[in-house]
């Protein structure tokens, strides 16, 4: 059976020591686009947007540091622990979705208390760049040759030919546009329901959705971790659990304190 061939090179262009990677490019321009996003969604809600520049900045920076860290203290702690100054070298790769979300999180409540806005509000609208900010970010592993899939015979396998000549199942893609649908979800939702509701609901949905799906996909790749957990479960599930477990619960409250009047 043939199967597709992955050999692109995942720099665009180097310049000097200065290069310009694909994963780089869809990383910086999501979070571009999700400013755009944001500021579609303070208009439609009568919000002052002169400030916008301010929580891509927030959220950017709090999101490299997020992933930086959780990547290297959950998935590669022993290196990282006996090379602390490599933890600075994030242009080397090695950045933990979880992780990112945290620092974003984070970076989002900074923000909403500098400029004095509702933390649970702006948080709900942020889950819809949210989610287009992840599948960029699997598009840009796709470019990357990494977080691999194990081997498969499907029709749809790749040979990513740059790791090895084996076809695999494109994780990256099966998550990218997994998490299309969910941005797609999501912004329904924000549309046709209440904007009390959608506030409350928003967040349990996305983070449900979002780690449900890297829950389930964990099953379809290849160890991420340098080191094995005690029970079959991936470290990228372990760390998916709580958050599902969250937005679970979150979704329930969201109903339970909404009349249906005001959904």
């Amino acid at each position: 059976m043939h199967h597709l061939i992955w050999n692109v090179e995942p720099t665009i262009f180097k310049f000097g020591f200065l290069q310009l990677r694909w994963y780089g490019l869809l990383f910086v321009g999501s979070f571009i686009v999700g400013l755009f996003i944001m500021k579609k969604i303070f208009i439609r809600e009568g919000k002052d947007a002169s400030t916008l520049d301010n929580l891509l900045i927030y959220a950017l920076i709090g999101a490299i540091i997020g992933a930086r860290l959780v990547h290297c203290f959950f998935y590669e702690p022993d290196y990282y622990l006996s090379h602390p100054l490599e933890i600075l070298y994030v242009w080397k790769g090695g950045l933990a979705s979880h992780g990112g979300m945290l620092g974003v999180i984070i970076g989002t409540y900074l923000y909403a208390r500098e400029n004095k806005l509702s933390y649970l509000w702006l948080l709900s609208r942020m889950t819809i760049p949210g989610a287009f900010t992840a599948a960029c970010v699997r598009f840009g592993n796709m470019f990357n040759s990494e977080i691999l899939g194990k081997p498969s015979e499907l029709p749809w396998a790749i040979v990513f030919e740059r790791i090895d000549n084996i076809p695999r199942h494109p994780v990256q893609l099966y998550e990218a546009f997994s998490y299309l649908i969910i941005f797609a979800i999501l912004i329904y939702i924000y549309k046709k329901v209440s904007t009390i509701f959608s506030t409350k609901l928003l967040p349990g949905v996305f983070l449900t959705l979002i780690f449900s799906v890297r829950f389930v996909l964990e099953f379809f790749k290849t160890r991420q971790a340098d080191y094995h957990l005690s029970i079959p479960l991936t470290v990228g599930q372990m760390l998916s659990i709580p958050f599902v477990i969250l937005g679970i619960l979150w979704i329930i409250w969201a109903f339970k304190t909404t009349p249906k009047a005001q959904r």
